[in-house]
C-alpha cells in the first residue's frame, strides 16, 4: 500500500538506520500516517518540529534518558509539545524511566521489541490526542484495575497526587510541611488501602483513573 501524502506526518529520531527503514515501511502501510523524514540527534528534532510541526516524533531511548528528559521538558516550555506528540521507544525501559518520560511530556512509551501493529496503534493513539503506553512495562495490570482511591483520606489523596507528579518522599514532605518519615507511613497506608504495590504503580493507576493514559494489551 502506498503512503497517504495527506496523512499525519511522523518524524523519526533514531540511531539505527535499519530501524528507521523499518518504521518508514510500516508507515507506508497506514492511510492516516506518513513518514516525514528521519534524523539522528535531538538538536535536529528541535529544528524540524519548529519548521515542520509533525504530528508525532519517535525518539530512540539510546539517545540518552537524561537528554530525552531535557528535550521533553524544553519542548513543553517552548510550546511545541502541544502540536507534536513525542513517543519514546527503546530496549529495557524501566518503570521509573517510563513514568519519568510520561511526567516530562512523552505521549507514548513502548519497547523496541513491540510488534509492528503495536507501534501503529501507539502512533494512531497519540496523534489523536491520547497518551499511550505498552502494557507490561509496569508489570501486570492486575493490581491497577481497581485502585479504590475513594478509601483514601484527604492527606493520602494529596500524597498520591504528588507521587503521580513524580515527587520524591523528601520533596513531598517539604511541599506538605511534614516529615519524610510521615510521608512513608502515609504511603504504606495508601498501598494497603488501594492494593497497589510501589510508587510507580500508584502513579500509573492515578493516570489511568483520570483517563489520561491508555494501556495497550498486546
Amino acid at each position: 500500500m502506498t503512503n497517504n501524502a495527506a496523512g499525519k506526518p511522523v518524524l523519526i529520531c533514531d540511531t539505527q538506520p535499519v530501524a528507521v527503514e523499518g518504521l518508514r515501511c510500516l508507515l507506508d502501510t497506514c492511510d492516516t500516517l506518513r513518514f516525514a523524514g528521519s534524523v539522528c540527534s535531538l538538536e535536529a528534532v528541535s529544528e524540524l518540529t519548529r519548521t515542520m510541526a509533525p504530528a508525532a516524533v519517535v525518539l530512540d531511548k539510546a539517545l540518552g534518558t537524561k537528554a530525552i528528559m531535557d528535550w521533553l521538558q524544553e519542548s513543553g516550555a517552548a510550546g511545541t509539545a502541544g502540536t507534536t506528540a513525542p513517543v519514546v521507544w527503546g530496549v529495557g525501559i524501566t518503570e521509573s524511566e517510563a513514568l519519568r518520560f510520561l511526567q516530562a511530556g512523552a505521549r507514548g512509551i513502548l519497547r523496541r521489541t513491540a510488534v509492528p501493529e503495536t507501534m501503529l496503534e501507539c502512533l494512531l493513539a497519540v496523534t489523536s490526542g491520547s497518551t499511550w503506553m505498552e502494557d507490561g512495562i509496569f508489570g501486570t495490570a492486575d493490581n491497577t484495575l481497581e485502585p479504590r482511591r475513594s478509601r483514601l483520606t484527604a492527606r493520602e489523596h494529596q500524597i498520591a497526587e504528588l507521587v503521580e507528579q513524580g515527587l520524591r518522599n523528601r520533596d513531598i514532605g517539604r511541599t506538605l510541611g511534614i516529615q519524610t518519615g510521615t510521608v512513608k507511613i502515609h504511603l504504606k497506608h495508601i498501598f494497603e488501602k488501594t492494593g497497589v504495590h510501589g510508587r510507580y504503580s500508584l502513579a500509573l493507576t492515578g493516570l489511568r483513573e483520570k483517563g489520561n493514559l491508555v494501556m495497550a494489551h498486546v
